[in-house]
């Protein structure tokens, strides 16, 4: 990369949000993936750069598939990827993964995966992600022949809830429709006029399902919404962003005054969306699936979401509820079922508009008293959280964090914390070495695997091309 492409880069990265610091790590990590190109031998003409970010999912535990809200916003570590094109169809990825102390793994990773809809890879292994990109591209966009050489380096803690799989899916397929200019095809601009139906795509990509008149194919494997790909898609720097699902609208974004700080804490369980991790996290989509289904035959209504069914009349959560004794299988008890039940609603109706309004007016004790009541929800009512996570919110609270709560799909994965404006400073930059010391000192073996780093509210995915 010579030196007036890494300047370029870098005046990017500080133009669309991120902070001088960062922006020198990412252009850093920007020419370590040139470099990894000219090892594979790519091409050296029409490179082109793409960075996606990890989220947070600040409130909407498990609301994205049932139709209900969402307040995200983007992390600022993520995936710098540089991409050259191939004059085949075979995709190569070659990667680079961060370890906690910022040194990159060795070996690299890497897979070869053909741009056709007969592209596998092993399930579990992190090159399914390629090949779902690769076979759904390749059966959408039959006119996509143009293959990639990609390379990647991902600062992202991995299976840790901060959505690192979805990132890397994404960054897959930016770089795939970047050198086939998918956007100029008509079946691109038939089905996404908009970034929001970008991440709706993307979703059903990763899931499985068709998207408008676009044919779904097999996804990696798990039952979930849009909430991760609107995260990166649509995030805004700066802000956290609220929206609604099925569709995907945006309802508002809040700024985050500089002074307040993000800081992730991993707790060292693998979140894995795998194996018996993949049962439980998809066993709580299935509940909603088995709410709706069952409301829908015994009101006779066709409403598509759990959303759309309680709000079809001001009687209708009540009558869900009257209903679950009805719905109770050998699977899922009236008991589980209601407390499915009231998570959802309690997040979606109370919960997030009441946070919403706390970001939006700066009240930030009251954001800590609805996060409270959120991480208490998913304790109690969802049930997907362990003990490594819940110690980490309490944690968190004890060093001094105005809110802590787990995100992503339980089970594992991480937490984050919001730092008041008083934590300036050394105060602010100590923060994460406390609270990683506090974890170790109650959580020894899982500690050994957890990373800590704060963050902004970062920008979204972009990409641009060097000929631009």
């Amino acid at each position: 990369m010579s030196v007036a492409l890494a300047d370029r880069l870098l005046a990017l990265l500080k133009a669309h949000g991120f902070s001088a610091d960062t922006a020198d790590e990412k252009t850093a990590s920007l020419v370590q993936c040139d470099r990894a190109l000219d090892a594979m031998g790519a091409a050296h003409i029409a490179r082109i750069t793409v960075w996606a970010p990890g989220r947070v999912e600040l409130f909407g535990k498990h609301t994205d598939y049932a139709g209900g809200r969402s307040l995200l916003t983007a992390v600022e570590r993520g995936f710098c990827v540089r991409v050259a094109p191939r004059r085949d169809a075979l995709v190569r990825v070659h990667g680079f993964e961060l370890a906690r102390d910022a040194a990159p793994h060795a070996p690299s990773v890497s897979c070869e995966i053909p741009l056709s809809a007969a592209a596998t890879a092993p399930d579990g292994h992190w090159s399914n992600y390629v090949a779902t990109v690769a076979r759904r591209v390749g059966v959408n966009f039959p006119g996509a022949t143009t293959g990639a050489d990609i390379a990647f380096v991902s600062d992202l803690p991995q299976a840790a809830g901060a959505s690192s799989s979805t990132a890397l899916m994404i960054s897959i397929f930016l770089a795939i429709a970047a050198v086939n200019r998918l956007q100029n095809t008509a079946t691109w601009q038939a089905s996404i006029s908009s970034r929001a139906d970008l991440a709706g795509y993307l979703g059903a990509m990763e899931m499985g399902g068709p998207y408008r008149d676009l044919a779904g194919l097999p996804g990696v494997g798990t039952l979930g919404g849009s909430q991760d790909q609107t995260a990166i898609l649509c995030s805004e720097p700066g802000r956290v962003v609220d929206f609604r699902w099925m569709p995907i609208r945006q309802v508002g974004a809040y700024a985050l005054p500089a002074a307040y700080r993000f800081v992730i804490g991993n707790c060292g369980i693998v979140a894995e969306k795998s194996a018996g991790a993949r049962e439980r996290y998809n066993r709580v989509s299935l509940m909603v699936r088995h709410l709706l289904t069952s409301w829908n035959a015994q009101t006779g209504r066709a409403d598509h979401s759990l959303a759309a069914a309680a709000e079809s009349s001001a009687e209708a959560p009540d009558a869900l509820r009257a209903m679950l004794p009805s719905m109770a299988t050998p699977v899922f008890s009236a008991e589980t079922l209601r407390h499915r039940l009231d998570q959802f609603l309690l997040e979606t109706y109370t919960l997030i508009p009441a946070a919403a309004a706390a970001f939006k007016s700066g009240d930030w004790q009251t954001v800590g008293e609805i996060t409270t009541r959120s991480q208490h929800a998913a304790e109690v009512m969802l049930g997907n959280q362990i003990p490594e996570t819940i110690g980490l919110v309490r944690l968190a609270r004890e060093q001094g964090a105005i809110a802590a709560s787990a995100f992503g799909a339980g089970f594992g994965g991480s937490v984050w914390a919001l730092l008041p404006a008083s934590a300036t400073g050394d105060a602010a930059a100590a923060f994460p070495a406390r609270w990683a010391a506090a974890y170790r000192e109650q959580f020894p073996a899982a500690a050994t695997r957890a990373m800590f780093f704060s963050t902004g509210a970062g920008p979204a995915a972009m990409q641009w091309p060097d000929d631009a």
